[in-house]
């Protein structure tokens, strides 16, 4: 911690990562550095939020650079660097770009942030944080993926359209890889307390867990140019609080299994707590047969791209 006050570093200063760190900010959670290999696409948005420091009575800095030594000192590093989707493009269509990205980005965390807790937002999600951990060589718990508070998010926004309710009481449950292989799961979500069998009949049901799992796909398609950034940056933002503060957050994320759920060696969508030492726990869930095979079938899926396309 610099000086006593916590260090957020967002590397990427595109839609994603300035969005995390314009909601950081509102945060204050402490001082932070935007990274973008173009200075001053960094340097430019890190001056409009410092601007923006009266109205939100936000008193930490906000740095924008090209340098990775100015990450140095930082507790967490929020990733988001990489080429977004475009519409027709499936998120792994992206996994060679942004593998050369993260090797890079890797390396740069590794020499000048090496007790940081890593967040990662690149996509493909799974894949990228897997190769994130193996660059930087640190242990898997200081490596984690926002995949299922994302996803949770959007299964929640579409429940609560469909209950007539407000969001903040709806608890969303999805598991599995960040993308079109995700696991929703209807029997872990309540709203109120309420299991959504009691407020929602089998068909709508369906047709929620659908839509979320290709939530990020139907934005893409929406916008054209571009793909999603205020849920995705802002759950990234939530991610860091929970390490910085060690909140010890209960959320899914893409985490590493050793075993769990019949995986191993892969990053996938599981429960975990998040706290100061970065994935503290990783909570087994008693899970159906079908529930269980999906989970595992997208594991296995992305252990395949892992080899084939990665070579790990």
């Amino acid at each position: 911690m610099a000086g006593g006050r916590s260090k957020i570093a967002v590397i990427g200063a595109g839609n994603v990562g300035a969005t995390c760190a314009f909601v950081l900010a509102q945060m204050k959670l402490g001082d932070i550095v935007m990274l973008d290999i173009f200075e001053g696409f960094a340097k430019g948005k890190a001056l409009d939020m410092s601007q923006d420091g009266q109205v939100l009575n936000y008193d930490g800095r906000i740095t924008g650079t090209a340098d990775y030594a100015d990450i140095a000192g930082s507790d967490v590093i929020v990733v988001t660097s990489g080429f977004p989707r475009q519409p027709g493009m499936s998120r792994e269509d992206l996994i060679g770009k942004n593998a050369e990205i993260i090797s890079q980005v890797g390396s740069g965390i590794k020499e000048h942030a090496p007790d940081s807790i890593i967040v990662m937002v690149t996509n493909p999600l799974d894949l990228m944080t897997y190769h994130m951990q193996k660059t930087t060589g640190f242990s898997s718990e200081r490596v984690v993926g926002q995949a299922g508070i994302l996803d949770s998010a959007r299964m929640t926004h579409f429940i609560a359209d469909a209950v007539g309710c407000s969001e903040e009481d709806v608890q969303a449950m999805v598991l599995g890889g960040h993308g079109d292989t995700m696991v929703p799961l209807p029997r872990y979500t309540t709203v109120g307390g309420i299991s959504i069998d009691q407020l929602l009949d089998e068909e709508t049901i369906q047709a929620i867990c659908e839509r979320t799992a290709s939530g990020g796909g139907e934005i893409v398609k929406l916008l054209e140019r571009g793909s999603a950034f205020y849920a995705p940056g802002s759950a990234a933002a939530i991610m860091a609080e929970a390490v910085v503060k060690d909140r010890k957050r209960l959320i899914p994320a893409s985490a590493h299994l050793n075993g769990q759920y019949g995986l191993d060696d892969v990053y996938i969508g599981v429960p975990v707590i998040l706290g100061a030492g970065g994935v503290e726990r990783i909570i087994e869930l008693d899970l159906s047969d079908s529930e269980l095979s999906s989970l595992q079938a997208s594991g296995n899926f992305y252990k395949q791209q892992l080899s084939e396309l990665l070579g790990y």
